[in-house]
């Protein structure tokens, strides 16, 4: 951590509030519980602003958009006289623009934001918790509760020779300063399908490899349709039993796999690991404390952010789940509201929504066919290609389809589930839908606005009655 001008100095006297981590999650309880009159002291280690602005949200979406334009360019054949070619001609310079706008967020979003606080107190040093409050490079920080918001990183997995080859994680994978030829991408999540394509529009040949599928936790139907896509585009797609070895090789590196029971070596310039995220709880004093740890290695936290120590609360990534920024400040709010206020506030994700940054975007909110059935619900579905979406048509593109899931007894909304290349756009309107308790025939009634991507949601709801197929335009 080099930000000197964000270095408030040590802190004096006894806090209302220690809030650990000064990511997304640490700012937001930060600011929460100093618009509430509490004296915070927010301790920071390593780079102010945490993983989304830093090596997360930010710099990944910036290049995913750098490389949608090279592939619009090169598929604006679809329109009739239209002609266009698109290359990343300098990946450098690229790079170097995505930089200026993580640094210039940083500063605007994060480091000037704390002299407008005069309730926080901000502390640089590797902090720890101890007997009434934390301790931050050996010394005592009297607070009178704590937050730990100290995010998550790049999890490795544990394959043989992983730690003697010069492997890529995404932070690593946004710094390189040439692009390779090749690229393995092991990990179907969303890092590795947005890394995937992303690299792929860029000019380098991938093979993203998978244990299950793609986005295993979505629904089938959209994984198998964007899978479809992936190899229109000339990703290589491929589903393995597991991953053996890994090694250096002539090519760069050879990773030794099983598929259907039988040995297969595959080869690129570089490997990009997407295997997900891991709580970053080393060091922090956790168990000595009495702070209990999930099965996936997050700290545990009840529906008021409460961990199972008195006093201290947990929010963001660093509890392992809902691992998006929204929902790290959303949480930390809680988190931050409750340790000053009696936790009198619940967290409830019943409407959160999530997107995917490929092309077609995977947004979804709610419960997945699946995990309605796992809950005991009789759900009925409707799904709807986005060939019956005038918007598509007019676009010339209709790569897509817009599930949604209803409880079969009341026919409430709940779970919407889109794949669409503006489909990001639309998922919060579903949202509100499923946080209000709409039945697919009111959001089928609302009037939604002709030839935009949204409007595929009321025609997905009028799905579930009718064939939409035999409407005309605006009919419904």
């Amino acid at each position: 951590m080099t930000d000197d001008c964000c270095d408030t100095g040590k802190p004096n006297g006894k806090y209302d509030l220690a809030v650990i981590g000064a990511g997304s999650a640490g700012f937001s309880a930060a600011i929460t519980a100093a618009e509430q009159g509490a004296q915070v002291v927010l301790i920071g280690h390593g780079t102010i602003g945490g993983t989304c602005v830093n090596v997360g949200c930010v710099p990944s979406k910036a290049l995913i958009r750098a490389a949608e334009a090279v592939h619009h360019a090169n598929s604006a054949f679809r329109f009739a006289g239209v002609e266009a070619v698109g290359q990343v001609k300098d990946w450098n310079a690229l790079r170097a623009q995505k930089d200026e706008l993580v640094a210039s967020l940083r500063q605007a979003k994060y480091i000037d934001l704390l002299p407008a606080y005069n309730g926080v107190a901000y502390l640089e040093g590797k902090a720890r918790l101890g007997n009434g409050g934390v301790t931050v490079d050996g010394e005592q920080i009297d607070a009178g509760k704590v937050i730990v918001a100290t995010g998550s990183h790049e999890f490795v997995p544990a394959i043989s020779g992983i730690e003697d080859i010069p492997y890529l994680t995404s932070t690593m994978a946004f710094e390189m300063k040439s692009l390779p030829e090749s690229m393995l991408v092991i990990g179907g999540g969303y890092i590795g399908c947005e890394l995937a394509q992303m690299f792929a529009r860029a000019g380098v040949k991938v093979t993203i490899l998978f244990r299950r599928r793609l986005l295993p936790e979505g629904e089938p139907e959209i994984s198998q349709a964007l899978a479809g896509y992936f190899k229109e585009e000339g990703i290589t797609v491929r589903r393995v039993d597991g991953y053996d070895t890994i090694a250096t090789s002539d090519h760069g590196v050879a990773l030794s796999v099983t598929v259907d029971g039988t040995a297969e070596t595959l080869e690129a310039q570089r490997v990009l690991l997407s295997a997900g995220r891991k709580a970053n709880t080393d060091g922090l004093g956790l168990e000595e404390a009495g702070v209990t740890l999930s099965p996936n290695g997050g700290i545990e936290v009840d529906d008021r952010m409460r961990t199972t120590k008195a006093g201290v609360y947990a929010a963001g990534d660093v509890t392992g789940r809902d691992q998006f920024v929204y929902m790290a400040a959303y949480g930390a709010k809680i988190a931050a509201f409750n340790a000053l206020n009696g936790d009198g506030r619940s967290y409830d994700n019943l409407a959160m929504p999530s997107v995917v940054f490929t092309d077609p975007q995977v947004a979804s909110v709610g419960l997945t066919e699946a995990a309605a059935g796992t809950r005991g619900i009789d759900a009925r579905t409707s799904i709807l290609s986005l060939d019956n979406v005038p918007r598509a048509l007019a676009a010339r593109d209709t790569r897509g389809l817009i599930k949604l899931v209803a409880d079969g007894a009341t026919n409430k909304l709940i779970g919407a589930h889109i794949l669409a290349p503006e489909g990001a756009d639309s998922i919060q309107t579903a949202a509100i839908a499923i946080k209000q308790g709409m039945t697919y025939t009111e959001l089928g009634d609302l009037i939604f606005p002709y030839l935009t991507t949204v409007e595929g949601l009321k025609l997905a709801a009028q799905t579930f009655d009718m064939d939409v197929s035999k409407l005309s335009c605006c009919a419904g």
